[in-house]
């Protein structure tokens, strides 16, 4: 669901061998070449505050991953930091991909991450439609001028005749388009059309290097002729991507384009196509560019939408809250302060500069997401939190559709003991569980059984008879009985002390605090767990 190039390999020739992406992102190789005195820099004064226009376009395939929304996130943040806008417009022209179930996954996402719009899909505005596949009537006018204009050419030479061309030149033959077809004559376009062939239609690149100043990476040059003509329109009349994508942002007036890295290469073929549209009035301005950074994975390679860890449902699934993940995603090529971490959305966005995003890539690194999660978690309100839990202890069959009162009351009572022990509120299923089962369907943790000491029969015993006539069963009250029990008398170490009955009402080695966790169970419970253990070990 990224915003990709849709190309066609039968009449696009304009692959990396015709452009190759190392030489044309590579800054530091191309920054110092000399322009010619006509070369031209793109954009005009960059917009600011209410004028700021961005725009987030994915095409709907696949679920949504991280550097997807990381992407959407950046724009979003940049539109709330100006006063600006956000339009969200969906690219879905590639039948064979998109899907309306991606589509509504990608509302479902952006929706529990709190990622809002000004203009587009749901919500209308004043550049409708915001599909790309109800805009076809749109794009055909904007060809007919462009074509009316000389801005793009009828281009008939097939793939096996370029490659000949270059061999016959004793070029490389993958060195893709040669330009040739720019000035065809009239004879040779009759020629061509007497033989039946349909021509692809090209925009002229300029003569000159084309320079931009990335707002992420600072001027970048792609030198004169490092771009051949690209296919703008196939010969069955339908538009590119390459074409389509700028007249939206011309036509929606997108004033800044905030797009991942990948892109990059692309960038000299929409510059010289927004400078087409400028010239015909479709456009008003060639837009400020920022190439974000790749997202990393393990092993320092670029995460894969894949890879698990990028899901967002996966994250999401686990335990992530929107608070969290949108603080983490938010570190992904750009930082609070060198000490701060750990921030609000509010924060975040009164201090959001696309300008202070850095170049280099940004690894995902799972255990920090996680660690800021839980920070998040403790900040929520503890009633917030409390219910928060409910749909995973529902998800992980711990909890049925309805609650209880028992249920509730249990609920009201252990979520407190959990608050500050937990990253993931997915952890509450292997926390709480041992709560809400019956006593006989308890399960006991094989290794948890197995660390128990030799005494433990006796502890256990022991723990018994302090809890079983005990007037007032408050966690309060079984501390002290215990202690006194199996502390003073017995003269067991604490941490040993409480063990046994650790695993007999938990059937964990770690769980919530012990005595409170006791006075949730009751009385009843308790000693029916002490028992059962018991009888386990012998």
């Amino acid at each position: 669901m990224t915003e990709t190039p849709q190309t066609d390999p039968a009449t696009d020739l304009t692959s990396d061998a015709a452009a190759p992406e190392s030489a044309a992102v590579d800054t530091a190789s191309t920054r110092d070449l000399p322009l010619t005195a006509s070369a031209v820099s793109a954009g005009t004064e960059e917009a600011t505050g209410a004028d700021v226009r961005v725009r987030f376009c994915p095409s709907p395939t696949g679920t949504p991953h991280v550097g997807l929304i990381r992407t959407a996130l950046f724009n979003w943040a940049y539109a709330r930091h100006t006063g600006g806008k956000l339009v969200f417009r969906i690219e879905d022209t590639d039948a064979a991909r998109d899907s309306e179930e991606s589509f509504e996954q990608l509302l479902d996402g952006l929706g529990w991450l709190g990622i809002t719009w000004d203009e587009g899909v749901t919500v209308g505005g004043p550049h409708e439609p915001y599909r790309q596949s109800q805009r076809g009537e749109i794009y055909q006018d904007v060809i007919a001028k462009l074509k009316d204009a000389g801005a793009i050419y009828e281009s008939y030479s097939t793939p096996e005749e370029v490659e000949q061309r270059h061999r016959d030149a004793g070029r490389d033959p993958k060195l893709g388009y040669d330009n040739f077809d720019r000035e065809l004559s009239a004879e040779q376009i009759a020629a061509f059309r007497a033989e039946g062939r349909e021509p692809v239609l090209r925009l002229r690149m300029p003569d000159e290097a084309i320079v931009f100043n990335d707002l992420v990476r600072g001027e970048i040059t792609f030198a004169a002729g490092s771009v051949p003509d690209f296919v703008v329109v196939r010969a069955n009349g339908k538009p590119l991507y390459t074409l389509v994508n700028p007249v939206d942002d011309a036509l929606m007036r997108i004033t800044h384009v905030l797009r991942g890295e990948d892109l990059l290469s692309s960038t000299p073929r929409q510059i010289a196509l927004y400078r087409a549209l400028v010239a015909i009035g479709v456009a008003e301005r060639v837009p400020e560019f920022g190439h974000l950074p790749y997202v990393m994975g393990e092993g320092n390679k670029k995460l894969s939408k894949r890879d698990p860890e990028s899901s967002l449902f996966n994250l999401r699934d686990a335990g992530f809250i929107p608070e969290g993940l949108l603080n983490y995603l938010a570190l992904l090529g750009w930082s609070l302060s060198a000490d701060q971490d750990v921030f609000t959305q509010d924060e975040f966005v009164a201090a959001f500069d696309v300008h202070d995003v850095l170049a280099n890539p940004a690894r995902f690194d799972l255990k920090k997401a996680t660690a800021i999660n839980g920070d998040h978690i403790r900040r929520l309100d503890p009633q917030d939190f409390r219910d928060r839990l409910v749909p995973y202890l529902q998800a992980g069959g711990v909890l049925g559709e309805e609650l209880t009162a028992r249920e509730n009351e249990i609920l009201d009572q252990a979520a407190p003991l959990v608050h500050t022990r937990m990253d993931l509120l997915g952890d509450a299923v292997g926390l709480l569980r041992f709560l809400f089962v019956s006593d006989e369907s308890l399960e006991y943790d094989d290794k948890a059984v197995s660390k128990l000491k030799d005494n433990a029969g006796e502890v256990l015993a022991a723990t018994r008879g302090a809890l079983a006539n005990l007037e007032d069963f408050m966690a309060e009250p079984i501390q002290a009985a215990l202690r006194q029990v199996l502390v003073e008398e017995m003269e067991i170490k604490p941490r040993l002390a409480f063990g046994p009955a650790r695993v007999a009402v938990s059937g964990q080695q770690i769980s919530p605090p012990l005595f409170e966790s006791m006075e949730i169970l009751g009385r009843q419970s308790t000693l029916a767990r002490l028992d059962r253990l018991a009888g386990m070990i012998g």
